[in-house]
């Protein structure tokens, strides 16, 4: 049975127990009357900012031991009327909104900065020893107050450094003020801002992120370190946001801040950006980040030793392969960027670099590789051999597994043998002939690639030869035949005991040249002996007057000469050495700065050499050759075949008479002339 207000339930064994319709009402009745009820409160004063609200809880936390409770009478006077029921204000009474501003230029000039440090002070009292809360709480209202609209995720139409650069220099203290009591917390301070920065761009209206993008930068802009402390975190948190480029942007431009340093920035760019290049929503941001990162930094060696090998050749194909997942415009970019990215590569130290490179562009020289690449492969190639000699032996051992790529090399060089200094000429002699013993050993066995091994025979064969024979030498075939005619004549003078008896004097008589000889080596004994005479004569007393006259002149210029170099190399010293210091520096920063059409004007210019060489030169050469055979083929035929002592004298006689002859002919000739003209005037 059950009494009123209370519930009693009789079981016995398998019954069940039963209500009547009076007792079933007297239960709800008495169960509605003893539940809890939930009284309404009174809506919460609105506040001026979010964090005011904050501030006022935990001040009230703090001191609700000294409020006294409140009396039923009073909770009975707070209670609406309406029956338990609670009202819903509207949405326009919920407190005041955000304001925007037009741009955020306004937005900062009306940031009140005395406010905002009367917040950072009330944070720093309420949270003391909790560096991480007061920028967390910096970051938040510094969002809060500088809403304006945003125009995209990356700020490309705007400075690197923007926003940060539009804060007023008391604004730049209180942030530095802050980051600096909170150093050891700036890593989870930097992460805080960037997934702030993501929730934001979740909702659909969600707040702009300027004050956080701020704090991003004032972070990276004293620390920039802190954005590559742990970029596998961030690489993963990008392609996990792949089909929201949004969000990706927003990332890579958070640590692309790092940028204010050069290493960091090319960490970020290799380690964030380059992974995503083939993206297409991303590829342009990351190519345009690069250009600007490699303009701020004209000194680029601030970055060597950033990358290395396996960050180098993602980046030639990119550059030069076609069909990739760039777009043409994009990969004119980066192919423009190229230079610098390989300049950055080789580092400080080339010649000891190098040969670590030859093997990854010895293998990419395909026969089916593009042209434009084919080009920059041979070129970096030949670079490695000219520059690191151990670049030689690497080719040595990669050989026989590379032969088409190393027949396009052979080729290569034996079109450009003359550009080629002569330092690796001889150390190439001897990779030649390695090679000409591996082609041997390998036809020997008769290896499938046997159009390979001959077209590399043909190669080293044709570099041999030109390693034989070299350019044509004129000095010493000059110097041989000089050396034969003077032994030639002393012989001759020898064997017929003077000279007037001799085979050359009865070849210079019947010439007419003996005669002319000796006029000419009469005046010139003639003349001789009369300077000599002059100045045996003449010497002691020109020279005794010019030491009495010119004598104290030349001690005293002397004597300031050695004045003036000693004053001139104390005071130059410094300055020479500063130069010896800076040049090399210099010349890097003038090859880095240099605009590419003085290469391509180079270039433009070897290739004109190039023609010329080939379509002129080469043809002229030629030509004189079989003039030469030609002429050779006449003068065996006058010799009726057999070359003799008696038909090279006719020869040389009828030669030396056509000469002269023609000598005397021209030397009248203008002889006339000349006296034509003087007698005109």
């Amino acid at each position: 049975m059950a009494t009123p207000g209370k519930w009693e339930l009789v079981n016995k064994r398998n019954k069940k127990a039963t209500f009547t319709k009076n007792e079933k009402k007297l239960a709800r009745k008495a169960l509605s009357e003893n539940m809890p009820r939930i009284d309404p409160v009174a809506p919460l004063k609105p506040s001026e900012t979010l964090f005011e609200l904050g501030f006022e809880r935990m001040g009230k936390k703090q001191n609700k031991e000294q409020v006294p409770p409140i009396s039923s009478s009073e909770q009975l006077l707070q209670k609406p009327p309406t029956g338990g029921k609670v009202i819903k204000k509207s949405c326009g009474d919920s407190g005041p909104k955000h304001r925007t501003f037009p741009s955020l230029e306004a937005a900062i000039k009306a940031l009140n900065l005395k406010e905002l440090q009367e917040q950072m002070d009330k944070s720093q009292d309420l949270f003391p020893g909790n560096p991480s809360v007061w920028v967390k709480d910096l970051a938040g209202y510094l969002n809060y107050k500088l809403q304006a609209p945003e125009s995209d995720p990356t700020l490309s139409q705007f400075s690197y450094d923007y926003p940060y650069s539009l804060a007023s220099k008391d604004l730049k203290n209180i942030i530095k003020s802050m980051l600096g009591k909170a150093s050891d917390s700036l890593e989870h301070f930097f992460d805080h801002c960037i997934y702030t920065m993501l929730r934001e761009q979740d909702k659909t209206a969600g707040e702009s992120l300027h004050g956080y993008r701020i704090c991003v930068q004032a972070i990276l802009a004293e620390k920039p370190q802190i954005a590559t402390m742990n970029l596998g975190k961030y690489l993963e948190m990008l392609r996990s946001q792949y089909n929201k480029p949004i969000k990706c942007l927003s990332i890579m431009w958070a640590l692309g801040q790092a940028g204010t340093d050069l290493a960091e920035g090319l960490k970020v760019w290799l380690n964030i950006m380059l992974p995503v290049l083939g993206i297409k929503t991303l590829s342009a941001f990351a190519i345009s980040y690069l250009d600007r990162l490699l303009m701020m930094h004209s000194n680029l060696s601030k970055g060597f030793g950033t990358i290395g090998p396996k960050d180098f050749f993602p980046l030639l194909d990119f550059a030069y392969m076609p069909n990739n997942s760039l777009s043409s415009n994009l990969q004119d970019q980066l192919r423009q960027l190229y230079p610098k990215l390989k300049l950055l590569a080789l580092g400080a130290k080339p010649e000891s670099a190098l040969h670590t490179y030859f093997p990854s562009f010895l293998s990419r020289a395909t026969p089916n590789c593009p042209p434009d690449m084919k080009k920059e492969l041979v070129r970096c190639m030949v670079e490695c051999l000219t520059t690191d000699s151990n670049s030689f032996s690497v080719w040595r051992q990669l050989y026989t597994k590379h032969l088409s790529q190393s027949s396009l090399l052979l080729n290569h060089l034996l079109e450009t043998w003359d550009n080629i200094p002569v330092k690796v000429q001889k150390s190439l002699q001897e990779t030649v002939r390695s090679f000409k013993v591996t082609n041997e050993e390998l036809s020997v066995k008769g290896a499938l690639n046997s159009q390979e091994i001959s077209a590399c025979n043909s190669a080293c064969s044709n570099i041999l030869q030109k390693l034989r024979g070299g350019g044509f030498p004129w000095f010493r075939l000059l110097l041989v035949l000089m050396t034969f005619a003077a032994g030639f004549v002393l012989y001759d003078i020898r064997v017929h005991g003077s000279f007037n008896a001799s085979s050359s004097a009865h070849i210079l008589q019947q010439s007419g040249l003996m005669s002319i000889t000796e006029q000419a080596w009469n005046k010139v004994s003639y003349y001789s002996r009369q300077g000599y005479s002059w100045v045996e004569t003449n010497t002691p007393q020109y020279y005794s007057e010019a030491v009495t006259m010119l004598g104290p002149s030349l001690e005293l210029g002397w004597r300031k000469l050695s004045e003036s170099a000693v004053y001139i190399k104390d005071n130059l010293s410094y300055h020479v050495s500063w130069i010896i210091e800076n040049l090399p520096k210099f010349a890097q920063w003038l090859h880095s700065n240099l605009p590419d059409t003085v290469f391509h004007v180079v270039e433009y210019i070897k290739e004109l050499l190039l023609f010329v060489h080939q379509n002129y030169i080469l043809p002229i050469v030629e030509y004189l050759k079989i003039v030469i055979i030609h002429w050779w083929r006449q003068f065996v035929n006058s010799c009726e075949g057999e070359i003799n002592w008696d038909c090279m004298k006719k020869h040389f006689v009828n030669t030396t008479h056509v000469t002269w002859g023609y000598l005397q002919n021209t030397t009248t000739s203008i002889k006339n002339w000349a006296a034509s003209v003087i007698a005109s005037y």
